[in-house]
């Protein structure tokens, strides 16, 4: 029995996965992480640290963030109340999509998941006030590693669907643009 359906994103490495939910009247169950059923999807990756985070209010923006090498992370991002548009860039040099992103609206309504490997900057918009959004890492948060990029680059062009103006951390918001780092990867 699949426990998990996928659908991989136009960016190499990027998939979509809905775990599937197995309700009756008490409620439902369902496998969020089982490591040979996303591997049969795609995902290979060795989880090291669970994280969490809280919206308080729709247009929050977290992101463009990525931790440079040897500290890379692959994530595995989902959310268990309310709904953001996540996004992934592309910040490896060499790739052919460099500098191109993609996006998916993940709600804990759809139960969706998206998995997102090294070399890739991630960030989210909330949609919904009080969202929390959880996401697994392979590698363990390093402050000399972190890194992020501007949410707005126009070099990137990420269409985020905010009808005001995003909430942002100090940091976030003194992101430099892309062609201003070196990403490392």
């Amino acid at each position: 029995m699949s426990v998990l359906d996928s659908r991989p994103l136009e960016l190499d490495g990027l998939v979509e996965l809905t775990p599937h939910r197995f309700a009756d009247e008490r409620g439902f169950f369902s496998e969020v992480w089982r490591e040979d059923a996303f591997a049969a999807a795609g995902v290979h990756a060795h989880f090291v640290q669970d994280n969490l985070s809280l919206s308080k209010r729709k247009g929050v923006i977290r992101g463009l963030h990525y931790q440079s090498p040897p500290a890379a992370q692959a994530k595995l991002v989902r959310v268990s109340r309310g709904a953001i548009f996540d996004v992934a860039v592309d910040i490896r040099p060499g790739s052919a999509t460099y500098g191109r992103w993609a996006g998916v609206i993940l709600s804990a309504e759809k139960w969706n998941q998206l998995f997102i490997p090294e070399g890739f900057a991630h960030g989210f918009a909330t949609l919904e006030d009080d969202t929390e959004v959880s996401y697994k890492v392979t590698a363990p948060y390093s402050p000399d590693h972190d890194r992020a990029i501007r949410f707005d680059d126009p070099d990137i062009g990420i269409d985020w669907p905010l009808d005001a103006e995003p909430l942002l951390s100090p940091k976030d918001a003194a992101a430099p643009l892309l062609r201003d780092s070196n990403t490392g990867f």
